[in-house]
Parts: C-alpha cells; sequence; structure tokens
C-alpha cells in the first residue's frame, strides 16, 4: 500500500484554512482591534486543530462546508487561549510562534480584548445563515466546542494548572489537569469532525478514544520538548514549566518513561482507529505520529 502523504494532504486542506481565516477575521475591526486579531491567528502554528477536524470529517463523509468552519473556530479558540496565556497575569510570556507575543506587541488591553473578539468569532462561525449546513449540526458544533474550552476543558484545566504551581501533584492528577488543559479541545476538534457528518455509535465512540489519547499525547510531547528543545526550535520560551516550578509529566516520572508514555498514548489512538469500523483513517492516522514524533 503506498504510504499516505501526510504534507500533501495537508498543504491543500491548510490552504482553504488561511484563506477563510484571512477572510473571516477582518482587518477593519475598531480601533485597531483587527490588526490584534489578525496578528494572533494568521501566518503561525501547525494548525493541528483544524487539520484534527478536517481529518476526523473526512474519515466519516462529512459536510464540507461545516468542516471548514468548525476548523477555523477551534483554531479560533486556540488562538483566543494563547493570548490569554500569554498574559502577565497567567504565563507572563515574551515569545509565542516565533514572534513578540499579543500583549507585547499591542499592550495588555488590547491582548484582553482580542482574545475576547476571537472567542465570539468563532461561535459566530458555526451558526452561519442559509440552509447549507443543518440546524442540528450547528448546535452540536457549538456545544461541543464550547464544553471543550469551558471550566469543564480548556478554561477548567488553565485554572488548575496556575493552582498547582509549586505543588506536587500525583501522575493522577496531572492527568486529569493535562486531559482538561490541552486534550479537551483536541478531542473536541476530533469530534466535532465527526459530528459533521453520520458517525454511528461505534465510531463516534472510537474517535472520542483517539481524541482523548492524542490530546494526552500532546501535553506529554510538549512537557518533553520544554527541557530538550531551544527557544528558536519550539517558537516559543525553553524551559519556562522548570523555571516557574510548574509540574509536568518529565519532572514526575523523568524524560525517558515520558517518551515512553507518548509511545504507549500513541498505540492507544491506533488500537481505537482499529476499532473504528471507518474505512479510511490514514490521515487521523499520521497526524497522531505527527503529535508524537514532533520536535516543536
Amino acid at each position: 500500500m503506498q504510504a499516505f502523504d501526510l504534507g500533501g494532504w495537508s498543504t491543500q486542506r491548510l490552504a482553504h484554512v488561511e484563506e477563510a481565516l484571512s477572510q473571516w477575521v477582518v482587518a477593519d475591526a475598531p480601533a485597531g482591534l483587527g490588526e490584534s486579531m489578525r496578528y494572533a491567528v494568521l501566518d503561525g502554528g501547525k494548525r493541528l486543530r483544524p487539520l484534527l477536524v478536517l481529518a476526523a470529517s473526512e474519515a466519516v463523509d462529512g459536510n464540507a462546508q461545516a468542516a471548514l468552519r468548525a476548523a477555523c473556530a477551534v483554531e479560533l479558540i486556540h488562538a483566543y487561549s494563547l493570548v490569554h496565556d500569554d498574559m502577565p497575569c497567567m504565563d507572563n510570556d515574551v515569545l509565542r510562534r516565533g514572534k513578540p507575543t499579543v500583549h507585547v506587541k499591542f499592550g495588555e488591553a488590547a491582548a484582553l480584548l482580542a482574545g475576547d473578539a476571537l472567542q465570539a468569532l468563532a461561535f459566530e462561525l458555526l451558526v452561519p445563515e442559509g440552509d447549507a449546513i443543518p440546524a442540528a449540526t450547528q448546535a452540536t458544533l457549538c456545544r461541543l466546542l464550547a464544553r471543550a474550552a469551558g471550566s469543564a476543558g480548556m478554561a477548567g484545566g488553565q485554572a488548575i494548572d496556575l493552582a498547582s504551581v509549586g505543588r506536587a501533584l500525583t501522575e493522577d492528577e496531572l492527568r486529569g489537569m493535562h486531559r482538561l488543559k490541552t486534550g479537551a479541545l483536541l478531542q473536541g476538534s476530533v469530534m466535532m469532525g465527526a459530528a459533521c457528518g453520520q458517525a454511528g455509535a461505534v465510531a463516534s465512540a472510537a474517535l472520542e478514544r483517539y481524541g482523548a489519547a492524542i490530546g494526552l499525547a500532546f501535553q506529554v510531547v510538549d512537557d518533553i520538548l520544554d527541557v530538550t528543545a531551544d527557544s528558536a526550535t519550539l517558537g516559543k520560551t525553553a524551559g519556562k514549566d522548570a523555571a516557574q516550578d510548574k509540574p509536568t509529566y518529565v519532572s514526575l516520572l523523568g524524560l525517558a518513561p515520558s517518551r515512553a508514555h507518548a509511545q504507549a498514548l500513541y498505540a492507544q489512538a491506533m488500537d481505537a482507529l482499529d476499532a473504528s469500523g471507518l474505512s479510511d483513517t490514514r490521515a487521523l492516522r499520521a497526524l497522531a505520529d505527527m503529535v508524537v514524533n514532533r520536535n516543536n
């Protein structure tokens, strides 16, 4: 069987995502707000979450318009979270995606408003006028994204993270924090893609397990890279977790066991896809491999 070309597949789809983001994140928002929003979103990042949406949607023969909007919406939520996380009241970081963070470039107030506006726009994209996307699909996508981003997901995990600085966590506590802070939006991306089509109960449950596995694997690898890569490679400040005395998989388990754990999570993701009954999961498999074996 011919090897799957993730690069070619991704390039084609991300061209559509970038074009749509550039169109929907307008430059003419009042008082420079559009400039800071576009700075936060465009021309940077791995775009993993949009790719997961599109891969899952294609695996279930989903509505292409719904999938594109969902892909852009989840990237806007991710971008807003980075803008807010980098601010002095949170992680106080100065480098993101290889360039100054939004609050460094535009000021704290502008960064706060840019994040707010990106979050609102994400949900606006999911409910377009017309009947190209069924109302039930729109509602499901909004519910999935809200849950992944809110107190039961990303925001809740960030709250735990901030409360855990300087405190020793058990592995179960650390896993719980990362499943919310990072994993929920990645898993939500997969499930939003699945919601664009008619995935049956077996496939939906399998995709949910796949999303959970790669969501946690992403954070484990992030913890590894924080101590093994430099800032230029990462595009963000290296070593900041240790400097801020944050609990990580590496600080709890050690480097080699953390790498083994990432590989075990990758195996779980593959097992889930094997059990999905879906005919073509090559993109999802390739994205999982990228998550675990990336260097930034």
